[in-house]
């Protein structure tokens, strides 16, 4: 039996970072699962339409995706997504996949990095194990993509488990949800005594969002926010596909899908 694993990411028009993050990603999930070939697919219709303009490169979408590896005789596919929340791109993803279940022996799929309360602990204890320790008077921002979605709550709920492992300092915080920049500038605020932030990307990829919406020249990018109301401000413009603990979740997720296929 043919087995493939396609790792599905929304996807990044930055080289510097694709290979990097989704990359690195899709290495890991290679190596993990030796008996399966691996192939790409991007959400996002927009960034595929762009590369393929600008740097002749076809990277499929979902249905493309899945419609060439039905062809080429592939019977057992997972499909590993890279979101980090179970947001709209992972809805679009399902939806995109559902006409596919009966081209396929077996069709899973691996969750989103961001899916069951042992996943946040996870990526808490990863980023911690980056971060620099508690220090007076400097507080650390992570910025998220967000969402209207419901999936939006876990932005919340991951500030609420860094508090409750001892690390206040930490804020979170969105740049299409809630909380956005006017919550996470109230609670520095509320802090009292923070005079330095190191901001940090809640993304797979340190994109178009980590360069221009927070650490951009523009007086509307939050590191300029920040530093107009008087706060000493570094980013680290470092993906979370960057980070091997955070890889090891995705791979996990995989590993899932696989062993749930099997008992299925």
């Amino acid at each position: 039996m043919k087995k493939a694993i396609l790792a599905v990411s929304f996807g990044t028009s930055h080289a510097d970072t694709l290979e990097k993050t989704i990359g690195a990603i899709e290495a890991d999930l290679a190596a993990a699962f030796p008996d399966r070939q691996l192939f790409r697919a991007f959400t996002s219709g927009m960034i595929v339409k762009k590369l393929n303009r600008r740097d002749g490169l076809a990277i499929r979408t979902v249905s493309q995706a899945l419609e060439a590896l039905a062809g080429e005789g592939y019977e057992d596919v997972v499909l590993q997504s890279t979101h980090v929340i179970n947001g709209e791109e992972w809805d679009k993803l399902r939806a995109q996949a559902a006409p596919f279940a009966g081209r396929f022996h077996r069709l899973s799929f691996g969750m989103p990095l961001l899916t069951g309360i042992e996943d946040y602990r996870a990526v808490t204890e990863a980023l911690l194990s980056r971060l620099p320790g508690p220090e007076p008077g400097t507080a650390i921002v992570f910025m998220g993509h967000g969402s209207e979605h419901p999936a939006n709550a876990v932005y919340a709920t991951l500030e609420y488990m860094f508090h409750d492992l001892g690390r206040r300092d930490i804020r979170v915080g969105t740049v299409e949800g809630y909380p956005g920049f006017e919550e996470v500038s109230r609670r520095l605020q509320e802090a009292g005594d923070v005079k330095r932030v190191l901001c940090y990307p809640l993304m797979v990829v340190a994109g178009d969002h980590a360069k221009n919406d927070l650490a951009g020249e523009e007086p509307d990018s939050w590191r300029s926010r920040l530093e107009a109301q008087g706060y000493e401000v570094r980013c680290i413009l470092e993906g979370l596909g960057e980070i091997p603990e955070i890889r090891a979740i995705f791979v996990d997720h995989a590993q899932g899908a696989v062993e749930e296929e099997n008992h299925g």
